[in-house]
């Protein structure tokens, strides 16, 4: 028997069938996307020099992602200008996932309420993917300094405003941040030196020219391992790990809670396939997880940081919020 459709009735069939042809589709083309990539080389683009905590952690994960894609993944150091200068080369670069780049919590937490002006948009700029690592920081003085506990400090610190100092590197960084926190959280007027690189800074610690400065292990930990400097109080949760005998700042008679840590995060270009973003965060996932990667984050200082798109997108903005009010507080501003 033969069936006669009018021609409207055979577009509204042609109609179905295309429909359930592309949807039935959708799957490979989301594997497809994710099986292709990468194509070619692809760049981790880095605001950092090369031979710190933050490069050595981006070598690792180029390695990696290099041995798992079966192309190269190279590292591109671009210091300097507050990180603007590599910022910039990531927004010029490829916008389909074979440039990333590493930002810290200061690029994406801090700098939105610090600067008046910046040269890009952290919510519209980068999708913040993952976390590489945290690090928390260490009050540190020098091995012979007078003050033995955070409530030595503090004490001395009322008792003669506005003229202990503590230095960082520039305006706006963790230290400085973390210091100025440190001021709002225990009710002290404290002085700001500003020194050109760590080095500097953490010698002058050392000699005891200037009272205390915030210091990671990665930055701290050589002069505090040449016992020239001491780690007074952990700014953390908790003692770390690698240095057990080290009080956090509540344990050492500071503030309950007080915390400081850095943090460092592979972004992509906002937009990017669901495929070939899931495909970058898994096997960099992957990479931090293997047990090399982790002795290395141990020599470093640092510790790992799992969490899941969601809650660091929460973190982000937890951290935004707090970097402002510290700001804001401060009356602290870039232009």
């Amino acid at each position: 028997m033969t069936f006669f459709r009018s021609p409207a009735s055979r577009r509204a069939v042609a109609a179905a069938v295309l429909a359930f042809t592309a949807g039935s589709l959708l799957p490979m083309t989301a594997g497809a996307q994710q099986a292709a990539f990468p194509t070619k080389p692809v760049r981790i683009i880095t605001p950092f020099p090369v031979g710190g905590g933050p490069d050595g952690v981006a070598r690792l994960v180029a390695d990696k992602l290099s041995r798992a894609w079966g192309q190269p993944v190279v590292v591109e150091n671009r210091p300097g200008g507050n990180g603007f200068i590599a910022i910039d080369a990531f927004k010029r670069g490829a916008k389909d996932g074979h440039d990333i780049i590493v930002l810290d919590n200061v690029h994406l937490a801090a700098y939105p309420a610090l600067f008046k002006k910046l040269p890009y948009d952290a919510g519209k700029d980068f999708d913040a993917l993952l976390p590489l690592f945290k690090t928390y920081f260490f009050f540190t003085v020098a091995t012979n300094s007078k003050y033995k506990t955070i409530g030595d400090l503090i004490a001395d610190a009322k008792a003669n405003p506005g003229k202990l100092d503590y230095g960082s590197w520039s305006v706006g960084n963790p230290v400085h941040l973390g210091s100025e926190l440190f001021e709002s959280a225990t009710g002290t007027q404290m002085e700001h030196v500003i020194y050109k690189e760590t080095t500097q800074l953490y010698t002058s610690v050392a000699t005891g020219e200037l009272a205390f400065a915030l210091g990671s292990s990665a930055t701290a930990g050589p002069l505090q391992r040449a016992n020239k400097l001491r780690f007074l109080a952990a700014a953390a949760p908790a003692r770390v790990a690698a240095f057990p005998d080290v009080p956090t700042v509540a344990e050492s008679g500071g503030p309950k809670g007080f915390e400081v840590i850095g943090w460092n995060a592979i972004a992509v270009p906002k937009g990017l396939p669901v495929a070939v973003t899931e495909k970058i965060k898994r096997d960099i996932e992957k990479g931090l997880a293997e047990p090399d990667v982790q002795e290395k984050f141990k020599s470093f200082g640092y510790e790992p940081f799992p969490t899941t798109r969601p809650q660091f997108d929460e973190f982000v903005a937890s951290e935004t919020k707090r970097f402002g009010d510290v700001i804001r507080k401060a009356n602290v501003s870039l232009d």
